[in-house]
């Protein structure tokens, strides 16, 4: 799923294209991923762009006449910039936003359908899909310290609960707790001051960096390979590749359609986390410690 460094990157490139820009018309190629009926999607056709914005994970068009567009591009959405005329075609294309400047492609790769869009009336109706969590690159680090601390979580939970912290998902929570050599599993309750202080300011540096490395890397070019697995993560999508720190193996946890990756020798003194099908499966014959595993 996009995360806050990947949304900052559309609504960069996004600026330059269609901010202040009459919207001539949305054009939906399937039908689920119009969520909203009231506005009708034909109050928004050419309205101007006057605004563009995150909400969490989600992109904002805000419109003439107080109306915003709420595009939600979930794990596989994205979006393609291509030349006037181009329609959403294929089977991953969803919707085409016709501009006079070019069209903008919501596409979504795979068989489920989970990408949306809404029109909305007004900004007070934008609450509906805030999610309350905390900007961190917009807060101190009391601010940090007490939304961690609402509620008793793993720290891998915490991060990327959109109640708690916006914008921050799987990818980027094994980046920060990399960068702050703290456990996944690390309750939020028992951390120390240090500790806190520690991930606050880790996560800012990780999101800042790599907010800017996209940028530099894209350059002009609309965004094309927007993903999870960047070249130059630490640990995220890299197991059993060695870490940039010590080189000791890249060790994960899966669960669900997630799996959590981190450094035994750097963030967890080297202890191995079990992971919930392979240590079952292992049961005595699960190591224990990276020396273990080297």
């Amino acid at each position: 799923m996009p995360e806050l460094p990947d949304i900052s990157l559309y609504l960069e490139h996004l600026t330059t294209r269609v901010l202040h820009q009459p919207l001539l018309q949305i054009v939906i190629r399937s039908p689920f991923v119009l969520r909203s009926v009231d506005p009708p999607l034909s109050a928004a056709e050419g309205k101007r762009v006057l605004e563009l914005g995150r909400l969490g994970k989600r992109i904002l068009f805000g419109l003439e006449d107080d109306l915003f567009v709420v595009v939600h591009l979930m794990i596989a959405g994205r979006f393609r910039w291509r030349p006037r005329g181009t329609k959403a075609s294929g089977k991953l294309g969803l919707a085409a936003f016709e501009f006079p400047s070019g069209v903008l492609l919501l596409t979504e790769a795979g068989t489920k359908r989970r990408a949306s869009i809404h029109l909305v009336a007004g900004r007070a109706r934008l609450d509906e899909f805030d999610r309350g969590g905390l900007e961190v690159l917009e807060s101190d680090g009391a601010d940090f310290a007490t939304r961690l601390r609402s509620e008793n979580h793993t720290l891998k939970r915490a991060l990327t609960d959109p109640r708690l912290f916006s914008g921050i998902g799987n990818a980027y929570s094994d980046e920060i707790l990399h960068r702050a050599r703290l456990s996944p599993l690390a309750l939020t309750g028992r951390l120390t001051e240090a500790e806190v202080d520690r991930l606050y300011r880790a996560t800012r540096v990780t999101l800042e960096e790599w907010i800017t490395r996209l940028s530099l890397e894209t350059g002009a070019d609309f965004p094309e390979k927007v993903t999870a697995f960047r070249e130059g993560m630490a640990v995220h999508g890299r197991y059993q590749q060695p870490c940039p720190e010590c080189g000791a193996p890249v060790q994960r946890i899966r669960y669900a359609d997630n799996e959590t990756n981190y450094c035994a020798r750097c963030q967890t003194g080297g202890r191995l986390l079990a992971d919930r099908a392979l240590s079952r499966l292992l049961k005595k014959d699960w190591p224990r410690s990276i020396d273990e595993v080297e």
